[in-house]
């Protein structure tokens, strides 16, 4: 059993949560029962992963996706009061990282997706979101493609113009598709995220880059799991992470 305050201050303190300039607040959310027995985790704190976490018996939700974003509304009412009151009456905590789950050079989605796709790299400095690195072989886009859907489950979009063989690559998880410019000024050969915007089609096969879009949620499940794995074992607790499939 664990403090809820001793595991927010030290899990603040592990991903510098303070010195990011997000889009909604990192930290806790919510706060529930002050001590901690089990840890659910998921990628987003919706109303089914709420329903997981009361049947698993979590005192605490972690989560990459929290609530309270800028330039939503702001009353607790419909889908927003629904899910805080499952919240409360289960009196279950709401822990949410996002940029700096994103970031972490050991923890963070960037780094566990380098890992899960066995390529060679170093994690990006200064809160650098975008990282690149080696593929263990050089790859076809069509290899490229077919080993994403074995590592991630799920079969990537894929355009662009670029090298036959695909030796460098970039990436950066989620809605990342904005960062293709920063992909393009390392220099590689090919791009993934998770999502896709319309402009992003032109870019890609204008300039000359592979681009593969391969799930915002299937490309961010790694760095929720690994945290609530690091905290269990921190705090002497149980953590259960849960998938919830999300096509997006």
């Amino acid at each position: 059993m664990a403090q809820l305050r001793e595991i927010c201050r030290y899990t603040d303190q592990l991903l510098e949560a303070g010195s990011f300039k997000d889009y909604c607040p990192n930290g806790l959310q919510l706060e529930g029962k002050a001590e901690v027995k089990k840890i659910v985790s998921g990628v987003t704190a919706s109303a089914d992963l709420i329903d997981q976490a009361i049947a698993q018996g979590a005192d605490l939700l972690l989560v990459h996706h929290g609530w309270f974003w800028k330039n939503e509304p702001s009353p607790i009412i419909g889908m927003r009061k629904r899910r805080i009151a499952k919240m409360l009456q289960s009196d279950i905590s709401l822990l949410a990282y996002h940029l700096p789950l994103d970031a972490h050079p050991q923890l963070g989605n960037n780094v566990q997706l380098g890992q899960l796709l066995d390529i060679d790299f170093q994690p990006a400095q200064n809160q650098m979101l975008v990282t690149q690195g080696e593929l263990p072989q050089a790859m076809s886009a069509e290899q490229l493609a077919q080993h994403l859907e074995l590592k991630l489950g799920r079969a990537p979009l894929h355009f662009g113009h670029g090298p036959k063989q695909i030796k460098r690559v970039a990436w950066c998880t989620g809605g990342a598709q904005s960062y293709i410019q920063t992909a393009l000024d390392m220099g590689v050969d090919a791009y993934i995220t998770g999502e896709v915007s319309e402009a992003t089609f032109h870019i890609a096969r204008e300039a000359g880059i592979h681009f593969f879009a391969a799930g915002h949620h299937a490309t961010e499940r790694g760095g929720v799991k690994a945290l609530g794995d690091h905290l269990a074992e921190n705090f002497s607790i149980e953590h259960q992470f849960i998938d919830l499939i999300n096509p997006v």
